[in-house]
C-alpha cells in the first residue's frame, strides 16, 4: 500500500511528496525542492527510511535539495527525462536569479522515459513523459492507488507555465490529454503547487484544458 504526505517547501510553496510503502516503510521524496532538514524531519516523524529521490523536472523549486539529500542519505536519484539536463546544469544560476539558497547540479542515477517503472519498497509506480512545461518533465502514477504525482504539468484549475526556456503550450496540452486523461477520471493527482484534485474534476472545470474549453478551441 502506497502512503503519502505533502510537504510544501521553498518560498514558492512547492508540494514535495514524501511517499512510502506501508509494508516495508521504505520511501522516497518526490521533488525535494528545498528545506532539506524539514523533509528529513518529516521522514523521521513518519518512520520512513528514504531509499531514493524521484524528480519530475529540474526547476529549482522541485530539484533544489536533490544533490544535498542524495549525498547525505547516500541514495540514488531517479528522473527526470534526459531532456532536462540543461536545467539541472543551470540550478546554481536559477537559484541566484530567484534569490534562493545556493543549490548544486547533480547527475541522476537513472534518467527516466515514458513506459519506465520505479519502485518504492514493494510499490511500483509507472512513469509517463509529459513535456511542455519543461522538455524532460515526467510524472509518477500508481495504478493500484489511482494517484499521480504530476509536478507542474497540471494544477487544480490551471496548467503549467510554458514561458520558461523550452516550454511549449501545444506540447503541454497534448501531454495532459494524451498522457494524463487516459489514467482515469477518478485518479487523484498531487500537483507541484496548490490543492489536490482529480483528472475528472479538471476535465469538467479546468478553464485551460477541460473538455469544454478544448472543444471551444477546435
Amino acid at each position: 500500500m502506497l502512503k503519502a504526505t505533502v510537504i510544501p517547501v521553498t518560498a514558492f510553496q512547492q508540494n514535495c511528496s514524501l511517499i512510502w510503502c506501508e509494508d516495508t516503510m521504505k520511501g522516497a521524496f518526490v521533488d525535494p525542492g528545498g528545506e532539506a532538514e524539514k523533509l528529513l524531519q518529516a521522514a523521521s516523524d513518519n518512520g520512513v527510511t528514504i531509499e531514493k529521490i524521484l524528480v519530475t523536472h529540474a526547476h529549482l523549486d522541485h530539484a533544489g535539495a536533490v544533490a544535498d539529500l542524495a549525498e547525505k542519505l547516500n541514495v540514488p536519484i531517479e528522473g527526470p527525462h534526459r531532456e532536462d539536463q540543461f536545467l539541472i546544469d543551470s540550478l546554481p544560476q536559477q537559484c541566484e536569479m530567484y534569490g534562493f539558497p545556493p543549490s548544486r547540479s547533480f547527475e541522476p542515477t537513472r534518467w527516466l522515459d515514458g513506459g519506465d517503472e520505479v519502485t518504492v519498497g514493494e510499490v511500483t509506480l509507472q512513469v509517463r513523459h509529459c513535456p511542455g512545461h519543461t522538455p524532460g518533465h515526467v510524472i509518477f502514477y500508481s495504478k493500484d492507488q489511482s494517484v499521480a504525482f504530476v509536478g507542474d504539468v497540471l494544477f487544480r484549475g490551471s496548467i503549467g507555465r510554458t514561458d520558461f526556456p523550452r516550454g511549449d503550450h501545444a506540447t503541454l496540452i497534448k501531454s495532459i490529454t494524451e498522457r494524463l486523461w487516459p489514467l482515469g477520471n477518478e485518479t487523484v493527482f498531487v500537483p507541484g503547487h496548490g490543492e489536490l484534485s482529480t483528472f475528472g474534476d479538471e476535465r469538467h472545470h479546468n478553464p485551460f484544458v477541460g473538455d469544454k474549453a478544448l472543444a471551444g478551441a477546435d
